[in-house]
């Protein structure tokens, strides 16, 4: 049975061992924040990283074929398996703990049950998704829809990033895509992450379980007008997509603000990019979420329709692309409910997405975070005190002693 409390030093001590260990890699000098996009230099670092940290726990690495990795403490033939974990690829310049943090922490909670003298009755696996946050190839949580068979491997093998190298040229091969038999394999996933927001902190907490996460998708706006000089255009004679990009803007800010929901655009392409250019093409991201889907259904349409009629008016054209989408995910009742108990955490949702919530279609799935004091994430901001880290190592041993060691 584990008894380690949080205050006690050598938990301490290897959390921040393994930490430094991993903290240099991608980050940017200037900006603090991590570059760390999926199957590049510094994700590839990481997830060799990740093999030794195996190899030195006598645990073999298994992939399925789409990027993801699998470590095994027990048969990894055999059934009835609990995986945790989480995902080493960030945003541009993002924060240090977003799905690191659960790698670590997975690394940790097993060598305390170890030093427990706990052993699985089931097989316990750790596990790294490729490409979660989408910010290489357009698509959140790849690896992870490729496992399950929500996104064709094909249509995922022909994804391109930003220099036009595709999804299966950075892996090396063409995605393998669903595989049932090794979800079949699965009964319980549990993934600890940063809470990315503030809710522990009003509660004073360092560790809660989620209870849901908000639908949420991102849509691609490609608005063409007519490129022209700068100078010698009048402004009555302009097709400017530019202004009917800018009107997007306000247009999804104020949508989301009536309906109590969320929209960002954080990322934007203009052609031809000059200073001295009338754009002929702007291209825009907008990521929406809402606490429910017919929120979201709604806060969409109202941003589509107010734009097809602003380009009406400007000389623009505008269409509006579906890149993903994601349901209401709310996390399996009863093991919520245990891991609640077990832990005596407070329960909150999220509006953020995860691989866990791709994963809750198929098998019984939980989250756990960790507090975040400056409640920033997706930025240098972000941030966890050890002394929390520690707290949701604890409380994720305890909840793999409950799951997979009974």
């Amino acid at each position: 049975m584990l008894t380690h409390t949080v205050e006690e030093g050598p938990l301490f001590n290897r959390f921040r061992q393994l930490w430094d260990e991993i903290a240099p890699i991608g980050r940017d000098e200037h900006s603090g924040g991590y570059l760390r996009y999926a199957l590049t230099e510094p994700e590839l670092r990481l997830r060799e990283w990740f093999r030794e940290q195996a190899d030195a726990r006598g645990m073999p690495v298994t992939e399925d074929g789409n990027g993801n990795l699998f470590a095994w403490w027990g048969d990894p033939e055999a059934g009835g398996a609990v995986l945790t974990g989480s995902h080493f690829d960030s945003v541009p310049h993002g924060g240090a703990y977003d799905g690191p943090l659960g790698i670590v922490s997975a690394w940790l909670a097993v060598d305390e049950l170890r030093a427990a003298d706990v052993s699985p009755t089931r097989p316990l696996v750790v596990g790294a998704f490729v490409e979660e946050e989408g910010a290489r190839f357009g698509v959140p949580c790849l690896g992870s829809r490729l496992l399950t068979g929500q996104l064709d491997a094909t249509r995922a093998g022909a994804l391109r990033d930003a220099a036009g190298v595709s999804f299966a040229e950075a892996l090396g091969a063409r995605p393998a895509g669903a595989d049932p038999a090794l979800i079949g394999r699965i009964a319980a996933f549990v993934e600890l992450h940063v809470e990315q927001g503030r809710a522990l902190v009003d509660q004073a907490v360092p560790v809660g379980v989620a209870s849901a996460i908000w639908p949420h998708g991102r849509w691609r706006l490609d608005f063409t007008g007519e490129g022209n000089h700068a100078g010698t255009t009048r402004m009555s004679d302009r097709r400017d997509p530019m202004l009917t990009y800018a009107f997007t803007v306000l247009a999804a800010n104020k949508e989301a603000r009536l309906r109590d929901a969320h929209a960002t655009v954080g990322r934007v392409a203009v052609e031809p990019n000059a200073t001295n250019a009338i754009p002929s093409r702007v291209t825009g991201w907008l990521d929406a979420r809402a606490a429910d889907p017919e929120t979201l259904a709604g806060l969409v349409e109202a941003v589509r329709a107010k734009v097809v009629e602003r380009a009406r008016r400007d000389g623009t054209r505008v269409t509006l692309t579906e890149e993903s989408a994601s349901p209401l995910v709310a996390f399996d009742g009863g093991l919520a409910d245990r891991l609640t108990r077990l832990l005596e955490a407070p329960v909150l949702p999220t509006g953020a997405g995860h691989d866990a919530g791709v994963l809750a279609a198929h098998v019984p799935t939980a989250m756990l975070f960790v507090r975040n004091p400056t409640g920033v994430s997706h930025s240098p901001a972000e941030s966890a005190t050890d002394a929390d880290c520690v707290a949701g190592v604890t409380a994720l041993a305890k909840v793999l002693e409950e799951l997979a060691c009974r």
